[in-house]
């Protein structure tokens, strides 16, 4: 079991890249590829020292490692991937042909389920098809290897049939991102069946950095301290009292396991603590401890050098934390840029989680925000069309807190469903008004085209200038400025009273300043707002309310 699934992510290792390329848009978005790669390695991850020879077992440890690190809507579906198969494996000690069998069928149906709205002509479909393959070939025959070939030959041909299932994918000449990467995954296992070498180009992921300038000062005057974690081994333990005691040690806390071995991440000053107290409890392995306070400063000098990937922007004025009663609502918010964050926070955002396109945050680290919450409600607001999968599956994770999720589709969604925010009201009765409020902004964004298409009516090449209307491709061109005429037409802004331009690291405030002006003049009877949203890739977040 655990070979087989190394043998998955090692040949999507060597192919993530043609996945991220199939992409529809051609904006720099949450890359499916990597997003599957990353999920699959913590899967890994997971399993990496875990010596068990009992298949279920070593299923439901990458099923859990999986959930943990999905990212984006296709490494989150992947993740429900995992959690059909190995319920199927659940109890059972060998992996056999019939429970493979069995196992593609509970997967397929687990992530289908999953989803609110299935779409055919995505993954939903290969994994279907491969399932179905599946049952098929078990009629005529138990032998695995015969069976994972036909299941691979129909996975691909259904990736190969996506565009005549989604009309989108046709007209943007590509086949579906995610069905790709499982079948992938898939011939990955084939092949080591088969005997034939698997291996990783191990290669690491690149990860945009966030412009953090106006947020990477430690709110606690001691500093960042230590990042710990460890696994507790023992017999009768209780993970509820253990996590307890673990979060009131320190902070960004997470205690997940058994009764035989508990998996502690904390954030504390004193890391002897936690350990000591894990110690008390029974054997202590796996331990990690980091000095996020080095990391801070060494990240700072760095950056200080040249060597950061952003401009450095100037210092502003820290926005005071929402302080919220026992009671009340709290809320998490992802942010794509240091200036939309201060946004969020001035809105009343309790904790923010850091990422947008290109980098989706995982459903640890958003689960992470939701526990750091001192309270028992909780609103999410994921931002982003690609993480509100991630995003839903860390509300059903946090079982101690009440959590709401308000499927928010970009930042200025996000930051009009905060405006009737109550942290007094009742839970759902506020998470209603939010959801009515996010729709009454149009969002526009200007990037740069990252490959070659025509979609919508809109022929674009590479490196030109685009512009969407509510995540819809609207208008392409050699011109920021024309572009941006476009995009606000497209937008009604005539018809609006409030236009708001979140610019971001890659323009200059000088630059941004000027562009206000001239909209300002063409567009006499609507007010204008000029903020630094510090978002990358975006040169341009548009609100029109």
């Amino acid at each position: 079991m655990k070979l087989l699934a190394q043998a998955g992510r090692d040949w999507l290792d060597q192919h993530h890249a043609l996945v991220n390329q199939l992409n529809v848009f051609p904006v720099p978005d949450g890359d499916t590829g990597t997003n599957m790669l990353m999920t699959m390695r913590n899967a890994i991850k997971e399993i990496a020292d875990d010596g068990s020879n009992h298949a279920g077992h070593i299923a439901a440890r990458i099923a859990h490692g999986a959930m943990m690190g999905s990212r984006g809507n296709s490494g989150t579906i992947l993740s429900q991937l995992w959690q059909g198969f190995a319920h199927a494996l659940k109890d059972q000690r060998t992996l056999t042909a019939e429970l493979a069998v069995h196992g593609l069928r509970e997967a397929a149906d687990t992530a289908y389920r999953g989803v609110i709205k299935p779409v055919e002509g995505t993954i939903l479909t290969v994994a279907r098809e491969a399932a179905e393959e599946a049952e098929s070939a078990y009629k005529d025959t138990q032998d695995l290897e015969t069976i994972l070939t036909r299941v691979v030959a129909r996975a691909k041909d259904a990736v190969a049939r996506t565009p005549e299932m989604l009309p989108i994918l046709q007209k943007a000449g590509v086949v579906d991102s995610g069905g790709s990467g499982l079948a992938y995954i898939l011939e990955g296992m084939l092949r080591y069946v088969r005997g034939e070498v698997v291996t990783s180009l191990g290669a690491e992921i690149s990860q945009t950095q966030e412009d953090l300038a106006a947020t990477l000062a430690p709110e606690d005057e001691m500093g960042y301290g230590y990042d710990v974690q460890f696994i507790i081994k023992g017999d009768s333990l209780n993970v509820n009292v253990i996590r307890s005691a673990i979060d009131a040690m320190g902070w960004s806390t997470l205690v997940v396991g058994d009764d035989e071995a508990v998996k502690v991440h904390v954030h504390v000053h004193d890391p002897g603590i936690p350990l000591s107290y894990g110690i008390s409890l029974g054997g202590i392995s796996d331990i990690v401890v980091e000095n996020m306070q080095e990391q801070f400063q060494d990240y700072v000098r760095n950056r200080s050098a040249g060597t950061g990937l952003f401009e450095a922007t100037p210092a502003e004025e820290e926005v005071p934390a929402f302080e919220l009663e026992p009671d009340d609502i709290g809320i998490v918010a992802v942010s794509s840029g240091a200036g939309l964050a201060r946004v969020f926070k001035q809105l009343g955002a309790t904790q923010l989680v850091m990422g947008g396109q290109t980098n989706n945050p995982s459903t640890q680290e958003i689960l992470e925000a939701i526990q750091r919450v001192p309270t028992s409600k909780v609103i999410l607001l994921p931002n982003n069309k690609n993480i509100i999968l991630a995003a839903e599956q860390a509300a059903r994770l946090a079982t101690n807190q009440d959590v709401i999720v308000v499927p928010t589709r970009s930042m200025p969604q996000g930051i009009s469903a905060l405006l009737p925010y109550d942290p007094k009201g009742e839970l759902t009765d506020v998470a209603q008004a939010m959801a009515e409020a996010k729709d009454e902004v149009i969002t526009g964004e200007i990037t740069t085209a990252t490959r070659s298409v025509e979609l919508n009516g809109v022929e674009v090449e590479t490196g030109q200038i685009i512009g969407l209307v509510d995540g819809t491709l609207a208008v392409s061109g050699n011109n920021l400025d024309s572009v941006m005429e476009q995009v606000l037409q497209q937008m009604q802004v005539d018809a609006r009273e409030l236009v708001t331009l979140y610019y971001g690291d890659g323009i200059q405030t000088p630059d941004a300043e000027a562009m206000v002006e001239r909209l300002q003049a063409r567009y006499e009877d609507q007010s204008f707002e000029l903020v630094r949203g510090g978002q990358p890739h975006y040169h341009y977040i548009l609100s029109a309310e």
